[in-house]
């Protein structure tokens, strides 16, 4: 009998059994390809760990002798150093896309085996289902805790904690050139006023991104009008914010998810949707606040947030914490038709 006619006479289940061994064989495969560059991508971190440890102890060298060190050395040092943070950077953002693939790979290949034990009559380990949402839940609240203590830790060593290491450095020359050369000295000056200048402005838009204060001062509408401004000037995108119904101060909590909920949004677009126009809707009636976004990006295929692996996705889990919140989210997207997404949060009194 030929493998043809064998799978003609096949039981349908026995065909998907076979095809899911297939899927799981090339999961697995995937999953190992992805481990492989994980490994290569966390060495090149370590190298530019090092590097940049070295490039930062030269500097301090060139400082305890800087009356001998030409000036184009120093130049040059500088240039590595910042060329350096910038390569860590990205291999480090690098790294974690490919670390998050990896999850959401063993995740699938997980859910195959256990599916696989399961048509086949293998034993499972048994799980009470009382137990396992409150688990899921208190589980995927920790790890985006920790998701984002990581990113801060990360922005603040690459950014303000390496600038303010620079600007010591900046100041001690500046001290030791006034004995020599007062011109440069003052040259030296007021480039250390323009970096600390674009550090600050930078530190401040952080601790907006953090948790802006205005949202507690002045409410969410006007603090979405900021935020939307200073989106827009950044990156350049076409943005247009509507605000509808009575504008009005919401309860604490409603304000904060809401806020940070379209801040996933237009992050989502920034660095996914590929959009050059983005649309934003604020529409608060006295028992709901309703806010759509809407681009005309590349789109993506929706089916693709209802696998188990991408359960950690952004989205899946925004989704999760305005249905905890007794919101609700809607998605409409196809592959190149843009995006459209509105969530909707009740107004307590």
């Amino acid at each position: 009998m030929t493998p043809q006619e064998a799978a003609q006479e096949a039981t349908p289940l026995e065909a998907f059994v076979e095809s899911l061994k297939a899927d799981l064989d090339k999961t697995r495969a995937e999953a190992k390809e992805i481990g492989m560059l994980v490994e290569q991508s966390q060495g090149e971190v370590d190298k530019l760990v090092q590097r940049n440890s070295s490039i930062t102890a030269q500097l301090h060298q060139m400082q305890a002798h800087f009356e001998t060190v030409p000036r184009e050395d120093i130049r040059n040092s500088y240039e590595a150093a910042q060329d350096t943070q910038q390569r860590l950077f990205t291999m480090r953002g690098q790294l974690e896309k490919l670390q998050s693939d990896q999850t959401h790979l063993r995740r699938l290949s997980d859910l195959m085996t256990r599916t696989l034990q399961l048509l086949e009559g293998r034993p499972t380990i048994e799980v009470d289902e009382d137990d396992a949402p409150t688990t899921t839940v208190i589980q995927k609240v920790i790890e985006a805790q920790e998701d984002e203590r990581r990113k801060i830790s990360r922005q603040i060593h690459d950014g303000p904690a390496q600038a303010l290491s620079n600007f010591i450095l900046q100041t001690e020359i500046a001290l030791r050139l006034f004995d020599k050369d007062t011109d440069q000295a003052r040259e030296e000056l007021s480039n250390l006023k323009n970096a600390a200048s674009a550090t600050f402005a930078h530190v401040r838009d952080f601790i907006f991104d953090l948790r802006p204060m205005m949202l507690d001062d002045l409410g969410l509408v006007p603090t979405v009008r900021r935020y939307v401004e200073a989106f827009k000037d950044k990156t350049g995108l076409d943005m247009n914010l509507v605000v509808t119904g009575n504008e009005q101060r919401l309860e604490s909590h409603v304000e904060v998810l809401a806020f940070r909920a379209l801040q996933e949004l237009l992050v989502n677009i920034r660095d996914h949707a590929q959009a050059t126009q983005a649309k934003i809707t604020l529409d608060i009636d006295p028992q709901q606040l309703r806010v759509m976004v809407e681009d005309n990006g590349k789109g993506f295929d929706l089916s693709c947030l209802e696998t188990e692996a991408m359960e950690t996705h952004g989205l899946c889990l925004l989704r999760t914490r305005l249905k905890q919140a007794g919101g609700e989210m809607e998605l409409d997207s196809s592959a190149g038709k843009g995006t459209h997404i509105q969530f909707s949060l009740p107004i307590s009194r």
